[in-house]
């Protein structure tokens, strides 16, 4: 009695890393690389749609505070800051998609 229990108990003992193995790779694992990888891909494609729009929209607030200065409308300062500042918002948003997906910046 006492041997098979000795063995039955060794047994397990020895299957122990056995079991430590198959836990080591989670299911899934794949699948967040190939995520990981999507989410560089959106960067990319983020940023540059962000510079471009950063652009256009530079070029029309321009556009559009200079046509009300020749209009006459002296008193556009809300107008250049607000141009500026989105601007700004534009450039910068490459940074924080580069935090939001764990892309270095390059």
């Amino acid at each position: 009695m006492k041997a098979s229990h000795f063995l039955i108990c060794s047994l397990l003992i020895l299957s122990l890393p056995c079991v430590e193995l198959m836990a080591q790779t989670p299911p899934g694992v794949e699948e967040f690389q190939e995520v990981e990888s999507d989410m560089e891909s959106f960067y990319v494609a983020l940023s540059k749609l962000s510079l471009v729009t950063g652009a256009i929209s530079g070029l029309l607030g321009g556009l559009r505070v200079y046509n009300n200065w020749q209009m006459g409308r002296h008193h556009i300062d809300v107008q250049v800051i607000s141009w500026f500042g989105a601007c700004l918002f534009l450039a910068t948003t490459g940074f924080f998609l580069s935090g939001l997906y764990g892309v270095p910046l390059t």
